[in-house]
Formats: C-alpha cells, sequence, structure tokens
C-alpha cells in the first residue's frame, strides 16, 4: 500500500461494472456463427458473446452469455434440484440452534474495519486502534448466559473451544454472537515468530492422541528496536486465534469452506484463561468425513471435465487443467 496507494479506477478507463455492455469487434466475429432464434454468437463452439437489437455484446460470463435465473450448469452436474435459485436451509439455519441450550451462531467473518485480516499486524497505528476481538453478545443473551462485557467466555465448536472477553453491545442481533478474525496472531518463540506488536507468547502442546492445546505464556509487551514507538505499547492482549477451533465444511456444491458456526456460549470455566484454544482433531477429521459424504459422484463426462470452464477464477489456468487425466 505504501507503494501503491489506494486508488479509483476511472470507469471511462475501465467499466468494468459494464463489461456485459462491450461490443464485439468485427475481428472478433469472423468464422463465428450466430443464432437467429436466440442471438447467442459462438465461435470454436464456445459462446463468445450475444446479439441485441443488432448489435454483438461480449455479455455476461455465463454459458448463454445472459443472466440466468435457470442454471444448466448446476443440472448438468448433478444438483437439478438447485437449477433455480431456492432457499436451502444451512447447518446452521435458525431451527438448528436452541438457545436454551446456550447455543448460538458465531460469525467469525466478521470485520473490524481498521484490520486487513491479519495483514495489517505490522501497521502500529492500525493495531493500536483495534488490539482485541472480543466476542460481540446481544444483552439479552448476556444475561442468559450471566456474563458482563470484560469476562472471560468459553466458545465451543464441534471439535474444540477458545476463551476469549465478552463484549456486550446492542449492535449485534439476539441470538447471534460474533468475532473478528483479524486479530489473535500468536508464535512459539520471544525472538522470532511473527510481529511482535501484535501477537502473543504461547505454548502449543500435544496432550494425547489427536489432542491439542494451545495455552498464552506473554501477551504482547513493550520492546526496544529501532522504531521508538515500539517501547510505547500499551495494549496486552492480542486477540484469539479462533479459527483453529473451526472443522473443515466444504460446500456440498462448490467445495468452499463454509465459515459460519453452530456453537455454545457459556462462561469460562475455572481453569480456562484468555487466548486457550483447545482442538480435538480426531472429531476434526470425523466432521469432515460428514460433509464429504453429502458431496455427490461427478456426473459422467465425454469431455473429462472436472469442473465447468466457463466459471470464472482470479488467475484461470489453462483449459487442460480442467480434465481428468488421460482425457
Amino acid at each position: 500500500m505504501r507503494k501503491y496507494g489506494a486508488f479509483e479506477i476511472p470507469q471511462e478507463q475501465a467499466p468494468v461494472f459494464t463489461l456485459n455492455e462491450r461490443e464485439l469487434k468485427p475481428a472478433d466475429l469472423e468464422d463465428a456463427q450466430i443464432d437467429e432464434l436466440s442471438g447467442k454468437i459462438t465461435r470454436n463452439g464456445t459462446t463468445i458473446g450475444m446479439m441485441v437489437d443488432g448489435k454483438a455484446y461480449e455479455g455476461f460470463p455465463t454459458p448463454s452469455r445472459k443472466l440466468e435465473f435457470y442454471s444448466p450448469t448446476l443440472k448438468e452436474w448433478g444438483w437439478p434440484e438447485y437449477a433455480i435459485p431456492s432457499y436451502i436451509r444451512s447447518h446452521v439455519h435458525h431451527a438448528a440452534i436452541n438457545h436454551d441450550k446456550s447455543e448460538y451462531l458465531l460469525i467469525p467473518t466478521f470485520r473490524l474495519p481498521t484490520l486487513i485480516h491479519t495483514r495489517s499486524g505490522n501497521a502500529k497505528w492500525l493495531y493500536e486502534i483495534s488490539n482485541a476481538n472480543p466476542v460481540w453478545i446481544h444483552p439479552t443473551d448476556a444475561e442468559r448466559i450471566g456474563v458482563q462485557t470484560g469476562d472471560l467466555v468459553r466458545v465451543t465448536t464441534e471439535i474444540g473451544y477458545y476463551v476469549n472477553r465478552a463484549w456486550i453491545t446492542d449492535g449485534i442481533r439476539p441470538g447471534i454472537v460474533a468475532c473478528s478474525h483479524h486479530l489473535g496472531r500468536w508464535r512459539l518463540d520471544t525472538s522470532q515468530g511473527t510481529d511482535r506488536w501484535s501477537s502473543a507468547l504461547v505454548e502449543l502442546g500435544k496432550t494425547q492422541d489427536g489432542i491439542w492445546r494451545m495455552r498464552q505464556l506473554q501477551g504482547i509487551l513493550p520492546f526496544e528496536s529501532t522504531d521508538p514507538d515500539s517501547s510505547r505499547i500499551f495494549w496486552r492482549e492480542g486477540g484469539v486465534h479462533q479459527n483453529l477451533t473451526f472443522p473443515v465444511h466444504p460446500d456440498p456444491v462448490s467445495g468452499m469452506h463454509c465459515w459460519h458456526q453452530k456453537v455454545t456460549v457459556e462462561p469460562a470455566y475455572p481453569e480456562d484463561s484468555y487466548g486457550d484454544v483447545y482442538v480435538d482433531t480426531n472429531k476434526a477429521y470425523k466432521v469432515y468425513k460428514d460433509w464429504l459424504a453429502m458431496t455427490r459422484p461427478q456426473t459422467h463426462r465425454s469431455d473429462g471435465l472436472r469442473r465447468p470452464l466457463w466459471m470464472i477464477r482470479p488467475y484461470r489456468p489453462a483449459a487442460s487443467a480442467f480434465k481428468k487425466q488421460g482425457s
């Protein structure tokens, strides 16, 4: 950011929000076929655009080059019931959460606006503003749980738990808790590892087969360096690393990780300390297998494709990478 900064892309230079309205050039239409009924423009079997009112446009990045209400891709790849947009009950649907048993929907992708994931941990001015990630709890839920702002709470997932401070606020909806994922950096050695401005010294160990525990030995402290501000650090807690306690939830259709978690929130136990993390990797593997069982075998395809070619990726590999070996 120091080198390039943050800047706006002028729309007259790159109309990124209207790429579908970009007209195709005459060279693009060479050897192309136009379907008079649908207006689809294809070349070498690939749809490259759409005719609209007598003009050739690039269209949207879909197989039909239109905004698709019905998705033939989902049908062709084995999910016909989702070919038309509908409501799907997820693993954190409110019907699956029992507040009487201290169950809540945890939003771990909640982000403090002053930080960028954990990549801004070395930005001392930003970390001076935001240096903790407490669990946001609505007052009605806090009363039910029996905690106040600053109290330690244990947040338990399917595979473990972490211990963090509570922050009671009307800024979160009842029945939902949130914890920013920007913080909780840690290191195993005083002089090595991640940035000392934003990381706690921890002890990480395996207590038994598959069971891992992390405990903070030392919070963030002032230290001498070439930057005089390092001796002025006033914050002591650097947040809690919650991601370790989340099992892998691969969405059965897309494969993307489903971040939202169903958790229980309760007052910390007498033996708990701020920043404690406990994980059972045996349970984690079982949860992964349970989610894997919700997937479906790939539909038989003569072209050998492993995924649709037209789906956008930030850095798209060659078409051969989308096919099974030998296809």
